[in-house]
């Protein structure tokens, strides 16, 4: 044996005896799942006792080393000396049909990994991480069983199983947060999630909401959120230091994040995955993670499209509440249901119907009657008119975010629909963030958030109460969407964004952007009414700043792009006339012929915030819809018609920007045309300023 330097060998002897006496833990191997075609990989250790996690990509780092873990009050939570005791393994590739969706059959194929971890000291407690991971991303939640060492004894005999988390100590950490691209809106925000989308480096983000979508610099695109949020606080995303996204748990008014009870699980945390930006529209992830559906036979869940009293207040041609220029009258009301039935709408939507919209509604929900309607709106005989001519009218719950008074009402108020025919209902949440009123067990009133544990129990029963009356339910100022559509198929649509009516008297008015940001961000939780398909885009004139800042090509294509199962033509009846009053405008047949329920969808191509094209099957039909649409930014786009079957002949119903066309000074220059086509066929289109192309594929046959 050759002698070492003196130096060298008290430096090999002291590592020795180093390693020699570490806890095995600290040495513990990284435990691993894979997607099903091995792209994604996600990895979680107990180095040192801390549990952590990261996530690959075709070999590239896409999460670097993140943190896990719970922590409880005032109980030791699963933060730090824990280990890995045990794994299991499993894969699952099954198909679920969705009763009305943008996609009908949905494929369930991931590779599970169920890592046990237990305390370095006690070793009875037990939190488990349950991780599913798909060809288009992961998700993660944790599991936290039966366990005396977690439950405060109140006696000999008697034990505390309820659970205060006060932090979740996730992480997502993001590479080169200097050099990656994060589109976002802030959180815990009076705006709810009403905000215009920031498009920054990830290093400079504060607080964000989910979805919350980023572009790395090699291309590859994630978007972080998370499915089946129940009895929970929603997670927002806190930045630590640069690039490290901590989970922030929005919290109740006495700042604890979640109150539970043994055994209980989180919501997932999910991560999709990309190597482009239409990827994160292709992915089913989120579904995926949800539960089957709780309903059973949801026949009587209907998509479809509809008019309604509401822009006329927007534009401040009507009012919700009573007087000269009241819109929810009997009178109007049956002169929209007429027009419903000459053109094919299922619903009208009225909005003000109900007592309570006089005064300072917006600061006083509990005035809202949900039953006693206004003497000039007689609720039997315009449903039993509508009826007549099979159109429903759609009924509204404005709360104001007084949700014990609506709480309170809601039975009745669901029964007095069933009675009249009424089979969906819009429901509204006006109220600052921060505002929801809850009535504490001590009669105190108490602030909650909308996205706090409190409300989203109201958000979901409004939704199984409804359910109970076959009645379906479209949130506004709701919680943001994670799946739950799956498993309560009535929760049909959702608001959560800024919509068609910050035109009207925003300030700013939704700019070109938005709408190509959306499908990429908040479209990726689901559903949302944005109420498109404005033809008098600009009520207070051209030079306005309050007005809608597309062309009428635009308005068409996003009934396409902007996916919902019930769609509104949202302007004023009257503005789908021609100047003569009788003859409906050439580019309202897109509307009425375009469906709100698909069989199958693709997004072809798109970059965040600067275009989108996406192809819709229409269910039980041969017959593809397409719509694409731009920024501020006139572009030539090349649309492959691969996507069609490739033996049949179509002929292409297109509604295109004209030549003039432009978004500021010319935007109702629009081109109706149709062309026979092909599979093999290929199209090419100039998209005008925050313009857009809407296109019918119907089979020739």
């Amino acid at each position: 044996m050759k002698h070492c330097r003196s130096w060298i060998c008290l430096v090999n002897g002291l590592i020795s005896t180093l390693l020699i006496s570490l806890p095995i833990h600290i040495q513990a191997a990284t435990h691993s799942q894979h997607s099903p075609d091995g792209q994604i990989v996600f990895s979680v250790n107990d180095d040192t006792g801390l549990p952590n996690y990261s996530v690959s990509y075709k070999g590239q780092a896409v999460i670097k080393k993140s943190a896990l873990g719970l922590e409880f009050k005032p109980l030791d939570g699963f933060v730090r000396n824990l280990k890995i005791v045990q794994e299991k393994k499993s894969s699952n590739d099954s198909t679920w049909e969705q009763p009305w969706g943008e996609q009908r059959l949905m494929r369930d194929h991931h590779n599970e990994l169920l890592v046990t971890f237990s305390g370095t000291e006690n070793t009875t407690k037990i939190m488990q991480l349950r991780v599913r991971v798909f060809n288009d991303g992961l998700g993660f939640r944790y599991e936290v069983p039966p366990q005396k060492s977690l439950e405060k004894k109140h006696s000999s005999k008697t034990h505390n199983k309820k659970i205060e988390i006060v932090d979740e100590k996730t992480e997502f950490v993001i590479p080169d947060a200097d050099k990656t691209t994060a589109w976002w809106i802030p959180s815990r925000n009076w705006n709810r999630y009403e905000f215009l989308y920031n498009t920054t480096a990830v290093k400079d983000l504060d607080r964000a909401h989910t979805p919350f979508t980023v572009r790395l610099a090699s291309g590859i695109h994630l978007s972080i959120h998370e499915a089946a949020l129940t009895d929970y606080a929603a997670m927002t995303l806190d930045q630590q230091r640069d690039g490290t996204l901590k989970a922030d748990l929005t919290p109740w008014s006495d700042g604890i994040k979640v109150k539970t009870q043994l055994p209980f699980h989180t919501p997932w945390r999910t991560i999709q995955i990309a190597s482009n930006a239409s990827g994160l529209i292709n992915s089913s992830l989120i579904l995926n993670l949800n539960e089957p559906n709780k309903l059973g036979d949801v026949s009587w869940v209907k998509p479809g499209k509809y008019i309604g009293i509401w822009w006329g207040m927007h534009v401040n041609t009507q009012t919700w509440g009573s007087g000269e220029k009241h819109g929810a009258t009997t009178e109007n009301t049956k002169k929209l249901m007429d027009f419903a039935a000459q053109y094919g709408f299922d619903g009208v939507l009225v909005e003000g119907w109900n007592e309570g919209w006089d005064g300072d509604w917006y600061q006083n929900g509990d005035i809202f009657s949900f039953t006693k309607a206004y003497p000039d709106f007689n609720l039997p005989e315009i449903t039993a008119y509508g009826l007549e001519k099979n159109v429903h009218l759609i009924g509204h719950h404005e709360t104001a975010g007084a949700v014990i008074n609506y709480k309170n009402q809601m039975a009745d108020a669901f029964d007095l629909y069933k009675k009249h025919g009424v089979t969906q209902v819009k429901t509204g949440y006006v109220a600052d963030g921060g505002k929801i009123k809850r009535i504490d067990e001590n009669g105190i009133i108490r602030n909650e958030w909308h996205d706090g544990q409190f409300n989203i129990g109201e958000y979901l029963r409004s939704v199984t109460e409804a359910a109970k009356r076959q009645i379906s339910i479209n949130t506004h100022e709701p919680i943001k969407d994670t799946g739950l559509r799956r498993t309560y198929p009535n929760w049909i649509a959702r608001e959560g964004a800024r919509g068609q009516e910050y035109n009207a008297w925003g300030s700013p008015p939704n700019p070109p952007e938005h709408t190509v940001i959306l499908p990429f961000t908040r479209m990726l939780s689901g559903p949302m009414d944005y109420t498109p398909g404005i033809f008098n885009l600009a009520p207070y004139g051209l030079e306005a700043e309050n007005r809608v800042r597309s062309t009428l090509a635009k308005e068409l294509a996003l009934y396409v792009v902007i996916y919902s199962p019930i769609q509104m033509a949202a302007d004023l009846i009257e503005n789908y006339y021609e100047k003569d009053g009788k003859t409906i405008k050439p580019a309202f047949q897109f509307i009425r012929d375009v469906p709100t329920d698909w069989e199958k969808t693709q997004a072809l191509a798109g970059e965040i915030g600067d275009y989108i094209v996406i192809a819709r099957q229409q269910r039980n039909s041969d017959d593809w819809f397409l719509g694409a649409i731009t920024d501020e930014n006139a572009r030539d786009i090349k649309i492959n018609l691969n996507f069609l079957d490739t033996d049949r002949q179509y002929e292409a119903q297109i509604y295109r920007d004209g030549s003039k066309a432009e978004w500021q000074k010319n935007p109702y220059d629009i081109v109706i045309e149709k062309k026979s086509v092909s599979a093999k066929d290929q199209l090419e289109f100039r998209l005008a300023t925050s313009g857009g192309v809407a296109i019918r594929f119907k089979v020739i046959k």
